[in-house]
């Protein structure tokens, strides 16, 4: 069966009929667009003038996915379920299929139906959450739906961790629209392109007239806009200073912790005109140094030809923003010497260690910490005894992952690598802190001695 995410959208009550013409589309046709490298649909399986269903599904094209791709072999890109789940993506995907419906403007004639509440039930998934069940139906209850979930099949386990919501209230279709637009991807909590801010102006649109009283609205912030700069920004947005309480709070990604602990350090240095990050992915934290004001050379270092092609078309999306500076995408690696890496500001390694055979780190360190010479090197790997918090089957985070260490061995290794070389270290936590076990994360700050 091929996998797809769909919506779907059932009206009920006199003048049923006049959903069509809110979204635009016509009954007798079938809606199919190209968009990117995903099929958007949309059909009415029920028309009648008392009911009116539609359903706007997303499919996906694997090959299509990494076509272009250096590594198109790989095939874990063909099992990749985030792909596959109603999330961000999604939502950015069907946004303009549904456009009309979304700003409230329809043709003229039918304008008066935009503020029209009906009887509806709105039906979405699979969906994909670190939210438990209770949680994803007080994201809804407070705008009077009733709500439902149900897991699908698995054949692996007992229950699918993929889930399909429903939920059943009287709201108009733009405002019903609205409220999944926004919730939509923070049950995801997964961004899938780069945040900037257009975001906090979508949240404002699209929040108006339910999120100023929403009882979640500040993890409905935290969760959409994720970064503290953007958050900052929103309307919706109150500092407190008290602790959230467990029904309110935020849970925001680890991976999104530790670039604002890495990008807030980095503000805080006096010399960052040139940074290299060193094993950079996708270019998902290169990206966002390039917002930083005083940096004007980020070399984003990659092996895999297939991450540095995500980079750069992310890069790409930005680089006519004022003020950015856009990062130089670079074939290299960890294990032979790059002259261009030579006295650099900063050097990062950001969750790149643990993917190394540890016999081999020793060597890496020397050519970075003597033959490089940053002024400052910052490296973040997992701390090993927060792991007991996940209730992990396996031993390690990632089945990539070589090796991880508790918090003194990675002090003793630190200790190591500097011991013939000219850094003060000083070591931090990023993540929430167990009175035991630590922070999820370990971040390590080297800084060069001046004048050596």
């Amino acid at each position: 069966m091929q996998k797809k995410m769909q919506l779907s959208l059932t009206v009920r009550g006199s003048g049923a009929e006049m959903v069509s013409y809110l979204i635009a589309k016509n009954p007798d046709n079938l809606y199919d667009r190209n968009e990117k490298d995903f099929k958007v649909r949309l059909f009415y399986p029920v028309f009648t003038k008392e009911e009116v269903q539609f359903v706007i599904y997303v499919k996906p094209d694997p090959i299509d996915l990494v076509r272009n791709s250096a590594d198109s072999y790989d095939i874990t890109h063909y099992i990749n379920d985030r792909e596959f789940a109603v999330s961000s993506l999604f939502i950015t995907t069907i946004r303009k299929a549904l456009g009309t419906a979304l700003n409230g403007k329809p043709d003229e004639a039918y304008v008066e139906w935009v503020n029209h509440p009906f009887e509806m039930e709105l039906a979405f998934g699979p969906v994909s959450t670190d939210l438990r069940d209770h949680e994803l139906v007080e994201l809804f209850e407070p705008m009077d739906y009733k709500v439902t979930i149900q897991r699908g099949e698995s054949n692996i386990r007992d229950k699918s961790t993929a889930r399909f919501v429903t939920i059943f209230g009287r709201q108009t279709v733009q405002n019903a629209l609205k409220h999944v637009s926004i919730l939509v991807p923070v049950i995801d909590n997964y961004k899938h392109y780069f945040l900037d801010e257009r975001e906090v102006e979508k949240l404002e649109r699209y929040g108006e007239g339910w999120l100023e009283s929403h009882p979640l609205k500040q993890m409905i912030v935290k969760r959409a806009l994720r970064f503290n700069a953007l958050i900052s920004q929103s309307k919706y947005y109150e500092k407190r200073q008290t602790n959230y309480s467990q029904k309110e709070s935020p849970r925001i990604r680890l991976n999104d912790l530790r670039y604002e602990a890495i990008l807030e350090l980095i503000r805080t240095l006096p010399e960052k005109d040139s940074i290299v990050d060193l094993g950079a992915g996708e270019g998902k934290l290169s990206v966002q140094l390039g917002f930083l004001k005083g940096v004007t050379e980020i070399l984003s270092i990659e092996p895999s030809n297939k991450a540095r092609i995500k980079a750069i078309e992310r890069f790409e999306q930005v680089n006519a923003k004022e003020g950015y500076v856009e990062p130089q995408s670079l074939a290299g690696s960890l294990f032979y010497f790059d002259s261009r890496l030579q006295n650099k500001d900063i050097i990062i390694l950001c969750e790149v260690i643990e993917h190394i055979d540890e016999d081999r780190l020793p060597k890496i360190f020397d050519t970075i910490l003597n033959d490089y010479r940053p002024k400052t090197l910052i490296v973040t790997t997992p701390n090993q005894e927060y792991n007991v918090l996940y209730e992990m089957e396996e031993n390690m985070r990632h089945d990539d992952h070589r090796f991880e260490w508790t918090r003194a061995e990675f002090v003793q290794k630190v200790k190591e690598w500097t011991l013939n070389s000219p850094y003060q270290i000083s070591i931090q936590g990023i993540g929430e802190e167990h009175p035991a076990y630590g922070h999820p994360t370990q971040m390590a700050i080297f800084r060069r001695e001046e004048g050596r």
